[in-house]
């Protein structure tokens, strides 16, 4: 029976291969778009995720994600040094400053001041120089990406000057940081050093960042932390979420990636289900004939939902690959895809739509088969 399932199916080619890309075309929305919310959403605290030595962050109450900050005041550090359970603390900075060339390129950038002494919240990754250079005299590290755009023409090279606020900075490595929300230059200076580079104001500490001491529960340092600074105090994952969450909330991201998630499911379901309802209207003498020889509604029903199977299977892989295949091909044309990929998770709840089309374009053509009468293959 699975051999006859598998004829009829296959008999014409034509609408075979349209219920398959039908499901294909839906997996491919449903994936490509998913992924791409995912990564963009995620951008929005890449700068977060790379400084990965701390496992607080201390800052204003009024501070709703990494972009608008309300700066601490210097005495702040102090007073969350202070707090039992606190092995250390440090200062960071994160603004946005415009960086010129002496060839005439400017960009609006990313500059992240990291603490002079220890280095914490300096890239992770660094792809020419070390990070002990920051220690140079007006040093700076940039993100690859971020180079290619001040500087667009030659090769990479050390040692380039750019302006910032009308003061020197010279680039003394370059990194590989996750993709920023924006497609703009990431740069990473001494916390001292980056007080030069931004417009001075009587605040300018962004986030106070530390580690717990060993033997003091997390949760509890944290929330006396809140207590006696009277500001606030996440862990990695709570200020994670904390941004994410707010993008989430205001900005027309999620509805709009929504909009055309829901349309694949649409689009996939309804050309799945109308195709092989039609295939199933033409192979109505077939199955009348395999109900005169003898053959239960249990075997067509088992028929319909391989026929069903085969479809959905082919059409997924089919429409993950070309998901993959995007992303592949895609990452290294255009910068602002980078970062950007299918994950294991996306590609699993596919596969859980790929089953809810494929039911709905059973039950929709299982209830013709199921009402049947053997008679009709005597029909003209």
């Amino acid at each position: 029976m699975r051999w006859i399932a598998w004829k009829m199916l296959t008999g014409d080619r034509a609408k075979y291969l349209g219920t398959v890309f039908g499901v294909a075309f839906g997996v491919l929305l449903i994936a490509q778009q998913t992924s791409i919310f995912v990564g963009i959403i995620g951008r929005t605290a890449s700068q977060i995720v790379d400084v990965r030595e701390p496992d607080f962050w201390v800052m204003d109450p009024y501070t709703q994600n990494a972009d608008d900050i309300k700066p601490l005041a210097a005495s702040d550090l102090y007073r969350v040094r202070g707090v039992e359970g606190v092995e250390w603390a440090v200062p960071l900075f994160k603004g946005q400053v415009r960086a010129r060339t002496s060839t005439g390129h400017f960009w609006q950038s990313i500059l992240i001041g990291v603490d002079d002494q220890s280095l914490v919240g300096a890239p992770p990754k660094m792809l020419q120089g070390d990070v002990a250079d920051l220690r140079r005299p007006d040093a700076v590290i940039v993100d690859e990406i971020g180079y290619r755009l001040l500087w667009p023409e030659g090769q990479i090279e050390l040692g380039r000057e750019l302006e910032m606020n009308d003061r020197r900075a010279v680039v003394v490595g370059i990194c590989d940081v996750s993709s920023p929300f924006f497609t703009f230059p990431v740069m990473f200076t001494r916390y001292s050093l980056a007080m030069g580079y931004v417009p001075p104001q009587r605040r300018q500490m962004s986030f106070v960042v530390g580690r717990v001491s060993k033997g003091f529960d997390q949760e509890e340092v944290l929330a006396d932390i809140s207590e006696q600074t009277k500001l606030v105090a996440y862990d990695d994952d709570q200020f994670f979420w904390t941004i994410i969450g707010y993008y989430l909330r205001n900005t027309g991201i999620p509805v709009n990636f929504g909009i055309t998630i829901a349309l694949g499911f649409i689009v996939g379901a309804a050309i799945a289900g109308q195709t092989f309802y039609l295939f199933t209207l033409e192979n109505l003498k077939q199955f009348g004939a395999l109900k005169a020889m003898g053959l239960a509604n249990p075997r067509l029903v088992g028929m319909v939902l391989l026929q069903a199977a085969i479809v959905g299977i082919v059409g997924y892989c089919l429409g993950i690959g070309m998901t993959a295949a995007f992303f592949e091909f895609t990452a290294d044309l255009n910068p602002n895809l980078r970062g950007l990929y299918l994950l294991p998770q996306i590609a699993l709840g596919a596969a859980a739509t790929v089953v809810v089309i494929v039911i709905i374009a059973s039950v929709m053509s299982l209830r013709k088969v199921l009402v049947l009468e053997p008679a009709v293959v005597f029909r003209g």
